[in-house]
């Protein structure tokens, strides 16, 4: 088969409608794209909503389909032109060339079925082009018998959804998580030695410094994307030659562990084939392991931000002790008003995240037999939660973390003001004194110090003993400065 030149431009370059077939039969499909018969079938059979499949998946399919082109061809499987052809048209799958041609619903076959055809026909139709020949009925390339050699849509759907969901944390949410943490503490060094008053119950309680606060959202933003970066484990053993029930019918001897090797060498993930094939296609569980994972992060990042916009309350009736930076107007109505909207979004966010990892887990819960039939749903929310919690951390950190200062003023002021300063007299008065003390200056409206002496401390003890920055610990052992 001869084979077109290298820079052959992508597009069918036709108008109307040709006719492809399947196993049912004849369809017509808009000319002007490459998939086929199935996939025209399925955006009549499955037109729920507006979610589509995302393309990162497909994006990983292509590397799948590529990968497995290469191994077919090097076995003598495929003639090597067949075998170049399918791996040049899933390159351009990869890299997103051809996303106009992947428009399946979520809402399908819980296999995915629907979604590898879709594949398949796409590369079938592109590689016959390449290779010189037509589209549809007259092509060169059949999307089953050379596109789908030795796989089916139960190895190659989990695979393609490992490895998309593989990639989408290791490029996108991890490194964002980390620039976030980074960020924070950043801020933590540079106010390792600026004392507040602490709140726990939201209530006042005793102080601590700037830096130590900020030092446990950095602490627990990195322990959450450690616990997410280990569940990565879990989805790097691959289904694929484990075909149709985990038998690997169809696929011949050690195809599973070739296309594990070759997905490995293609993206630089520890990728391995699944040492139980019925477990790999009968279960969800890594995937379950990865979102859990995610709505770790979620969590973490939820605390940092509602923390955040507690402490930049205000400005003259709140907290006020951060000032953040002013991006837009607050309100329509109020002039002057500035929100802490980047807060607000990623809580929102991490609000979203907490609830697809609830549909995931119930999802993953739904396997039957020697399939799990939600697979849809849960790439999608996988790759959703991946996505928008990266962004999130992206984006709060640009616009508000990076750009908050503190309101020193205000903060020394909540110090001096205190109740929870008297905690410091409690081994040398006794707590129920020191209550006394408390309490006294609350009813009163008189400072701690003044109902102190009120009730026989003596001033200067009261000075010696009542030092804010001496009741902090050691902040910069605490930061391991």
């Amino acid at each position: 088969m001869a084979q077109n030149e290298p820079d052959l431009p992508i597009g069918t370059g036709k108008t109307g409608t040709r006719k492809e077939t399947d196993a049912i039969g004849a369809v017509d499909v808009p000319a002007e794209h490459y998939w086929g018969a199935q996939t025209q079938r399925s955006l009549v059979h499955f037109d729920i909503g507006d979610d589509r499949m995302p393309l990162p998946l497909y994006h990983a399919y292509g590397l799948v389909k590529k990968a497995a082109a290469l191994i077919n061809g090097e076995a003598g499987r495929l003639e090597p032109a067949l075998a170049e052809a399918i791996a040049r048209a899933a390159d351009e799958v990869a890299a997103g060339d051809l996303d106009d041609e992947f428009p399946l619903h979520v809402w399908q076959s819980g296999s995915g079925t629907q979604s590898n055809m879709n594949v398949n026909e796409v590369i079938a139709n592109r590689a016959s082009q390449i290779l010189g020949g037509g589209l549809g009925e007259g092509r060169l390339v059949h999307p089953n018998d050379h596109v789908n050699l030795g796989q089916s849509t139960n190895d190659t759907f989990p695979t393609a959804m490992h490895l998309a969901t593989l990639l989408a944390v290791r490029d996108g949410t991890l490194p964002q998580v980390d620039a976030l943490a980074d960020a924070v503490r950043a801020k933590a060094v540079a106010w390792v030695d600026v004392v507040k008053i602490g709140r726990t119950h939201l209530q006042d309680a005793t102080p601590l410094t700037v830096g130590q606060e900020w030092s446990g959202w950095d602490a627990q933003l990195r322990a959450a994307r450690a616990r997410l970066d280990a569940s990565l484990a879990s989805i790097a053993e691959l289904a694929a030659g484990g075909t149709a029930v985990g038998t690997g019918i169809n696929a011949p001897a050690g195809f599973g562990e070739a296309i594990a090797a070759k997905l490995a060498e293609l993206t630089g993930l520890p990728l391995v084939t699944a040492p139980n094939k019925f477990a790999a296609l009968g279960s969800l569980d890594g995937m379950v392991a990865v979102s859990a994972g995610l709505r770790g992060v979620a969590v973490a990042l939820m605390k940092v931000a509602n923390d955040m916009r507690w402490l930049a309350s205000g400005p003259r009736a709140g907290f006020h002790e951060l000032r953040l930076p002013e991006n837009e107007p607050g309100s329509s109505i109020m002039p002057g008003k500035v929100n802490p909207t980047q807060q607000e979004a990623a809580v929102m966010v991490c609000l979203q995240v907490i609830g697809e990892d609830s549909i995931v887990a119930a999802a993953g819960s739904q396997g039957t037999f020697q399939l799990n039939t939600m697979r849809p749903i849960v790439i999608a929310n996988v790759l959703h939660s991946a996505r928008i919690l990266g962004d999130a951390a992206r984006s709060l950190r640009e616009h508000s973390v990076e750009g908050t200062e503190l309101d020193r003023d205000r903060i020394a002021s909540h110090v001096e003001r205190s109740l929870m300063l008297v905690t410091a007299l409690s081994p040398h008065i006794g707590y129920d004194k020191a209550a006394q003390i408390a309490h006294r200056a609350d009813h009163e409206g008189i400072t701690l110090r003044e109902a102190a002496m009120a009730l026989g401390v003596a001033a200067a003890d009261f000075d010696r003993l009542v030092d804010p920055a001496a009741m902090v610990g050691d902040p910069r052992k605490d930061l391991g400065l």
